[in-house]
């Protein structure tokens, strides 16, 4: 390892399933702080089984795992605690775990089989970890209250303590938004015909039936809205989207993933309204984008929203009835109508902002080995 005053610190970033939001934050960190001397290992984001576990076989002859590192950083998809017992090198080298979402709070989808391994690779990352690093504090609490109840079933030999040791060590820093997306408009919002923004992954976890069922109240209230729903789309995907664009066709101005990153950004000052219907969203970063982009939200109160989604604008959560829940989000919408809600500020969610919290701790880590106080 390098003395002070050698030169830059080098860091290796570890993605095991580098989904476009992990690769977003890596390739951001790296931009961010350029004073440290950065590498980076990325596995591609298929075959979730095999990847959460498998990473460490994958990296097995990796050269970069053979080389001196002053930090590691590890997404919450890396097998932490294989891989520093593989590599004995790294058992000395200080690390920290980042963890985009845990598996203790990640939905199953009917198509999967339920299994503990994906959250046994959290679990003993996070305690081999020198820091656990969330981007949300509901990410975090979610993480610690999962492992607590899942640590009560298992039959014995359970060590004491383990929970206060994780919170411990424990440290929130959200993913950053970029500067270049923050805007300074006025409110956009257009009373009269407000665009509405839907822009989220179409997987069913993030609601697109509350979605439809929020569409039709509108309608049935004869509140009129044009509409934009983008956001990454796969092969399969919930059908709720086809009845979205039969039912609601007229009143749509984009529609589908759009490649180009410059005519997503425009998109993000055009709307008035950006909303989400998801049951599950560790951070929310296409909500935040939005917000930061002048977009006044609309979102369910829970996840990661009370943190940064003004109570004003948050709908209440009724997740075993999408009927009563769509009737709240419409009633919370024709009041921001009303008011004439202005756009949020999200200043400490600035890249710029945080990339000082980020430094400091990697320095922190580097310097002493530990998170500290």
């Amino acid at each position: 390892m390098q003395n002070p005053g050698e030169g830059p610190k080098r860091i290796l970033l570890l993605s095991g399933y580098d989904a476009a939001s992990h690769r977003r934050w890596r390739e951001q960190l790296i931009d961010l702080l350029p004073d440290f001397r950065w590498a980076s290992l990325a596995l591609p984001p298929r075959f979730f089984r095999w990847r959460i576990r498998g990473n460490p076989l994958s990296w097995l002859n990796e050269p970069l795992l053979q080389q001196p590192w002053d930090l590691i950083i590890a997404t919450s998809m890396v097998d932490l605690a294989t891989l520093r017992g593989l590599y004995p090198r790294l058992a000395h080298t200080p690390c920290l775990l980042y963890m985009h979402e845990n598996q203790f709070a990640f939905p199953v989808s009917s198509g999967q089989n339920a299994s503990a391994d994906p959250q046994m690779v959290n679990l003993y990352g996070a305690l081999s970890a020198d820091c656990v690093v969330f981007n949300s504090g509901w990410n975090r609490d979610s993480f610690l209250a999962g492992a607590d109840s899942f640590l009560q079933k298992l039959p014995d030999a359970v060590p004491e303590g383990l929970i206060d040791t994780l919170r411990d060590k424990s440290r929130v820093i959200p993913v950053p938004i970029e500067d270049r997306l923050f805007t300074d408009r006025p409110s956009l919002l257009d009373q009269t015909c407000p665009h509405l923004l839907w822009n989220h992954r179409w997987e069913y976890d993030k609601g697109p039936d509350r979605l439809l069922k929020l569409l039709t109240v509108l309608h049935q209230r004869s509140v009129p809205f044009r509409l934009s729903v983008v956001g990454e789309r796969f092969r399969s995907y919930p059908k709720a989207f086809d009845r979205i664009r039969e039912q609601f066709g007229p009143c749509i101005e984009h529609w589908g993933f759009l490649e180009n990153r410059g005519a997503y950004d425009q998109l993000l000052r055009q709307a008035d309204i950006v909303i989400s219907t998801a049951l599950h969203d560790f951070q929310g970063l296409s909500m935040l984008e939005a917000m930061a982009s002048g977009c006044v939200p609309l979102a369910p109160d829970r996840l990661a929203y009370r943190e940064y989604v003004p109570d004003v604008c948050r709908y209440e959560s009724y997740h075993e009835n999408t009927a009563l829940e769509a009737e709240a989000a419409a009633d919370t919408l024709e009041n921001l109508m009303e008011k004439q809600t202005l756009a949020c500020s999200l200043e400490t969610w600035r890249a710029s902002s945080l990339a000082g919290d980020y430094r400091s701790l990697f320095q922190h880590l580097i310097t002493t080995g530990a998170v500290g106080s």
